[in-house]
């Protein structure tokens, strides 16, 4: 049970159970800070949603593609075809007045049907000499490809490999670094397969085509340099942008360049400039790409070797050449799409280059999310316990549903990639884990709250305090109470008469029958003193008209003990032995008390103190000698309206200076509102208006007539009135006697 020392709680101060949910945060915040590849994963596909909930609109480009399609490859033969049609192609396309063309075939053995090859396949025999000389007389069809590549502005690539390390290939343009050296940031390779160096020294570009997925797969981002063997080279996309542009120098710049400072983070590539084209990167001089829902349209080659397309398609546009076909395809899965082709990432990837709608996750993202963390972390931590499981809930999902807007404001407003789940599981986390925590402790306390009041509270009362033990005011409270005392007349002779096992059964079962009725009108019991028990009402939780509630309590205790009574008088006659009838008095008085946790340090119990309690105890001493079973003073009687109450007398008890008007209660409502009650509470009434008024006669007349009402548990009181009146009368007070009967005993 709480202890009953004032409550001492600091602002700050941090409980033991806090440390559990303080673990989770510290242990949140190292994680979010490690980056483990779950976290990334996650990450990832949490930006993925927001790409299809909102895809890039399609931005008009000059860009065309051009697809060796199922029915080119039907028309022309299987790929890989020869390279002088190859080459016819690039003719075709270059002559439509393509700004760049983009191969993304990776052309890296001699062809197979060029005449050389097949010269080679005829037998070195002296009858075949001029055929063999005829056909090595022709033209090579690599040759012709390279002749068709140096005719246009043409870009090659080359394969990314980390086992395969052959030629590093050649940088085609210059590289000025501005800032920190990018190398040991940019994605490593240690080789890759080149192109024929006869077409790569044809071409007026040469960057690497493969596309680097993250680890689950997906292409999300899409480089624009590499490390190739320690050496910087551009992709595909990057050249595709310098060729079409005409530009000849990429200027790379990093932290530490002009105006970028890295603030002692690790650092990085911070942008490139390729020709008048400025992107900003990642640190690893990658972009995310931002997708668009609608795939590019083609032209087949076979059109334009058939000469069905319009020029128009082509001229003054990046001409980006692949293949859709099944085997040449080189499909990969991407946010959006689903599973695609190589060549329509590559569009996708230079439309979002073109048209500079780029999506970028900021370096302060992971800063933010951590200080978000602890600071509302530390928040949720503190207020939890004080503000309990429903208000945070608000709170907390008030912050979840702030993190989740910012996000997707962030989003589709300022293409900035800030991910809310870390921040949402962490924080719904900790709800729980300190929710449990608090309801454990809730449970702990209210196990505590029952296991102390248990014995002698209603069991609503102690739902009501379990639930709310805050009604238990530490170290005492000033509380309006109705007190009980409750007796057994003429104990002391009947211990005398009993062995003490007999005397202890009888008590038990005077006990508990009428600790039954106290507890079911919602009172406590405070103690047991031997044969008395003390009882009270409205502490220490309200017990709404407690007034009544005593008053019903003292009516049901009288029923209870009659019941016991005949149990015993049968008893008794069944045995032969001597009737051991009980009879009772008890008082009851309202007023102010002290009531809390009384005691010592060794061991306190929930009591009340106080003057009103001290006149209930004398009340219930006085029953015996107004001849009455239940004795209350004005105090209770006032606020009950509707239970059968007699006016007794104007008494001064011992340690009382002001007198008190007391009452006695003869029965319930029903007999409140009987003509015979009704009668004689008229009467009683004058009766003591002519006893205050020493008109002993007209008194003693008025007695007669309430005697003969016999008025149930009233006639010890009129035995006892007809007596003090006929001593008055016959040896009058003084002429200063004001009607107050004063008690100089208990």
């Amino acid at each position: 049970m709480r202890d009953s020392g004032p409550k001492k709680q600091r602002w700050f101060s941090i409980s033991w159970r806090s440390l559990l949910p303080l673990g989770l945060l510290a242990l949140a915040l190292v994680l979010r800070l490690a980056e483990p590849s779950l976290l990334t994963d996650i990450r990832l596909a949490v930006f993925d949603q927001y790409q299809v909930l909102k895809p890039r609109e399609k931005t008009p480009v000059p860009m065309q593609l051009v697809d060796i399609d199922e029915r080119s490859l039907q028309q022309f033969g299987q790929w890989p075809w020869p390279r002088n049609q190859l080459a016819r192609l690039i003719d075709t396309i270059n002559d439509a007045g393509a700004a760049a063309i983009v191969i993304d075939v990776l052309l890296s053995e001699p062809d197979r049907l060029s005449p050389s090859a097949v010269a080679n396949m005829i037998p070195d025999w002296p009858e075949y000499q001029s055929a063999r000389e005829a056909i090595l007389g022709r033209t090579g069809h690599d040759e012709q490809l390279a002749q068709s590549l140096s005719r246009a502005n043409s870009v090659l690539g080359f394969a990314l490999d980390d086992e395969i390390v052959g030629e590093v290939p050649s940088l085609k343009a210059g590289l000025v670094r501005a800032g920190d050296p990018p190398d040991p940031f940019l994605p490593a390779f240690a080789g890759g397969i080149s192109a024929l160096p006869l077409l790569t020294e044809a071409a007026e570009g040469y960057g690497a085509c493969s596309l680097v997925p993250d680890p689950d797969g997906v292409v999300r981002r899409a480089s624009l340099l590499v490390s190739v063997a320690g050496k910087v080279l551009p992709t595909l996309d990057a050249e595709a942008l310098r060729v079409a542009q005409a530009a000849s120098t990429y200027i790379v710049k990093s932290t530490n360049a002009s105006g970028e400072e890295s603030f002692g983070a690790p650092g990085g590539v911070v942008g490139v400039k390729i020709g008048g084209l400025t992107v900003p990167t990642d640190e690893q001089g990658r972009i995310w790409i931002r997708y668009s829902n609608q795939p590019f349209d083609a032209i087949g080659a076979s059109d334009l070797l058939t000469g069905a397309f319009d020029p128009e398609a082509v001229a003054g546009r990046i001409v980006l050449l692949g293949s859709s076909a099944a085997g040449l395809s080189r499909p990969q899965p991407v946010p959006v799409l689903g599973v695609v082709p190589a060549l329509e990432i590559r569009a996708q990837i230079l439309e979002t280059l073109i048209s500079g709608d780029f999506l970028h996750q900021p370096d302060w993202a992971r800063g933010a999310e951590v200080l978000a963390l602890l600071l509302f972390g530390l928040l949720l931590i503190w207020l939890l316990p004080r503000w309990g499981a429903l208000w945070c809930a608000f709170i907390a999902l008030g912050a979840i549903a702030a993190a989740l807007g910012t996000s997707w404001t962030l989003f589709s407003q300022y293409s900035t990639l800030f991910a809310p789940f870390y921040f949402v599981f962490v924080i719904v986390l900790l709800y729980l884990t300190q929710s449990l925590q608090v309801y454990l402790a809730s449970e702990k306390e209210k196990k505590e709250v029952r296991g102390a009041f248990g014995r002698y509270l209603s069991p609503v009362l102690v739902e009501q305090l379990a639930n709310d033990p805050d009604k238990l005011k530490l170290g005492g409270e000033t509380r309006h109470i109705s007190a009980l005392f409750c007796d057994i007349r003429g104990f002391t002779s009947l211990s005398e008469k009993l062995a003490p096992e007999e005397l202890t059964a009888l008590l038990n079962r005077f006990l508990t029958p009428l600790t039954d009725v106290i507890l079911n009108e919602q009172g406590t019991i405070d103690k047991y003193m031997g044969d008395c028990i003390m009882a009270f009402w409205n502490a220490p939780v309200d017990v709404p008209e407690h007034e009544y509630r005593a008053c019903s309590a003292a009516l049901k205790m009288l029923d209870a003990l009659t019941d016991l009574n005949q149990a015993l008088r049968r008893e008794a006659e069944e045995s032969g032995t001597d009737i051991q009838e009980l009879r009772i008095g008890i008082g009851i008085n309202s007023g102010t008390a002290l009531a809390g946790n009384l005691g010592s340090e060794q061991r306190f119990d929930y009591s009340i103190l106080g003057d009103s309690v001290n006149l209930a105890s004398r009340l219930e001493g006085q029953s015996k000698t107004y001849g009455v079973e239940i004795l209350m003073s004005e105090a209770t009687r006032a606020p009950v309206q509707d239970l059968a109450f007699l006016e007794l007398d104007l008494v001064q008890v011992v340690g009382k200076s002001e007198p008190v008007r007391i009452f006695t209660l003869v029965g319930d409502a029903s007999l409140a509102r009987s003509e015979v009650f009704l009668e004689a509470q008229s009467t009683q009434k004058r009766m003591l208006e002519h006893s205050r008024a020493s008109r002993w006669q007209e008194a003693l007349e008025l007695i007669e007539q309430l005697e003969q009402l016999d008025l149930q548990r009233f006639t010890g009181y009129l035995s006892m009135m007809r007596k003090r009146i006929e001593a008055f009368r016959n040896s009058p007070p003084g002429k200063d006697w004001d009607g107050v009967e004063r008690r100089l005993v208990k």
